[in-house]
């Protein structure tokens, strides 16, 4: 998991974007690449085009990942930590 937030967090500084980003920003670019991910299948569900869901589920990964960077959360934490809730709530 190290190895993918250094790599992210390397191409936000290469751009610039670790100076410019804020919460605000990148939990807005979550919300619009996930509609760009849901308008892969948006018009013809028979033909969906997988290079497209994969590039638009990139930018969705890379801009949550970026909110965890940030935020200085650990991913695998906050997953775990998801889990055990679902798990209670189905009563798993």
């Amino acid at each position: 998991m190290k190895e993918i937030l250094d790599i992210i967090q390397k191409m936000r500084k290469d751009c610039g974007w670790d100076k410019t980003d804020t919460l605000p920003i990148l939990i807005k670019s979550v919300s619009i690449e996930s509609s760009e991910l849901l308008e892969t299948i948006q018009w013809d569900e028979s033909k969906i085009n997988l290079d497209d869901v994969k590039a638009e589920l990139a930018d969705v990964l890379m801009y949550s990942l970026s909110i965890a960077i940030d935020q200085g959360w650990d991913v695998k934490e906050m997953i775990e930590e998801k889990m055990i809730d679902v798990y209670k709530r189905y009563g798993k």
